[in-house]
């Protein structure tokens, strides 16, 4: 045989024991990817009116240098680069830009807040760009039809709007509700949700409905409204500074409602304590998470652990902050992902384990609940648990209320 002729039919040998099924995969990288690094990237409101929820980045760039120092994922440490952002859309867009054009990152994850993932949504699904761990309930962010490069985190505003109308027509069907919800598409989404929960209820049960700009100085004259239409349950649909202006001013007037607060107005520090937590006590919410004051679970291993973990890498950090806790979270799920991926780290392998979650819990989540992604959903949870503040912590009640979330 010509000597080059069996190099040649070596070569070819070796190439198709590669390509053939079972045997090892190569290692196949996307941007930001190699063999010591994983770089992902991020935009968060470090400054602006919605500063507080800054604490979910800075809780996630503390668990990923607890991880790089215990070897980081897979052997691979993660670069997580984390950009201002204001609360500004047109900053934010500028900012994923920079992410994804000069820095070169995988994907982009955990960004917060409804109008700065709908600035960069159709930017990033054009250039297919896996947007992760989606900090907004926006209904817009679960439509793998037309923006198969998005995944949201947060439960639907949908799903958490139909918990609330649940409640009060269990609770209170004669209740006359008064609705305060902030004017974008967070708010409108909320709302639409709730209003559609109550059914032709709605008409009569819900006697006002006012709205509010993040960049509004106050609320106090829209609580007055409220408070002026004889309602007897309040449902405020917002963000922590105009909910704490909310509760402080209501307990001012000496209104004394059946109070419900969305999730994204949970935190204790953000939003309670601000409003002072005297005025809080008897606050209804719905979350998905633990909350370590929580009496029943206070011995709990996993909020040990929870507690160990700031205390070492983020001591700053108000263990009582919804959205420390929901940072701790979300970086769980990232490690899950990329180990996941194992060496295929590309951006559409990153977006498949994404949606491939099935009956997994992770330590901080409301146990009962579970992440399940339903066929033709990108949606996480499709479960949430009531919760009402004790003037300490939230404390659960009641049982797991379940939405059907699927497509």
């Amino acid at each position: 045989m010509n000597k080059h002729l069996g190099i040649m039919l070596v070569s070819a040998l070796l190439a198709a024991m590669v390509m053939a099924p079972g045997a090892r995969a190569a290692k196949n990288y996307g941007p930001g990817v190699s063999d010591t690094e994983i770089k992902l990237g991020n935009t968060t409101p470090y400054s602006g009116p919605i500063s507080s929820v800054s604490t979910t980045a800075k809780t996630e760039l503390a668990y990923f240098a607890m991880l790089n120092a215990q070897g980081g994922v897979n052997g691979r440490k993660i670069n997580f680069i984390s950009l201002d952002d204001g609360y500004s859309p047109p900053k934010a867009l500028e900012q994923t830009r920079k992410l994804v054009e000069s820095d070169n990152v995988l994907a982009i994850v955990a960004t917060p807040g409804t109008p700065p993932n709908v600035a960069t949504h159709k930017y990033l699904n054009d250039r297919h760009v896996p947007q992760l761990l989606i900090g907004s309930g926006a209904m817009l962010f679960d439509d793998l039809k037309h923006f198969p490069w998005s995944a949201p985190f947060t439960p639907s505003i949908d799903m958490e709007g139909r918990v609330y109308a649940s409640y009060i027509a269990k609770t209170k069907p004669d209740a006359k509700i008064a609705v305060l919800y902030q004017d974008d598409d967070f708010g409108h989404g909320m709302l639409a949700g709730f209003t559609k929960q109550l059914g032709d209820k709605a008409k009569t049960m819900i006697v006002k409905e006012t709205s509010y700009n993040v960049t509004d100085p106050t609320v106090d004259s829209q609580m007055i409204e409220m408070q002026g239409s004889g309602a007897d349950a309040f449902v405020f649909m917002g963000t922590a500074k105009a909910a704490a202006q909310a509760i402080r001013k209501e307990y001012d007037l000496g209104w004394k409602p059946l109070r419900i607060t969305s999730w994204a107005s949970s935190s204790v520090s953000g939003a309670l304590k601000p409003a002072g937590l005297g005025k809080s006590i008897g606050l209804l919410s719905a979350t998905v998470f633990l909350t370590p004051a929580d009496p029943t679970i206070k011995n709990d291993k996993e909020v040990g652990d929870y507690l160990a973990f700031l205390k070492k890498w983020y001591p700053a950090a108000d263990p009582a902050d919804v959205f420390v806790i929901q940072g701790y979270i979300q970086a769980q799920l990232t490690e899950i992902m990329l180990k996941n991926c194992g060496d295929d780290l590309t951006r559409a392998n990153l977006m498949k384990q994404a949606l491939s979650f099935k009956n997994v819990r992770v330590p901080m989540m409301m146990p009962g609940i579970m992440i399940n992604i339903q066929p033709g959903s990108a949606q996480m949870f499709n479960q949430m648990q009531l919760v009402r503040f004790d003037g300490t912590a939230w404390v659960r009640f009641g049982d797991i209320v379940t939405v059907d979330t699927a497509h």
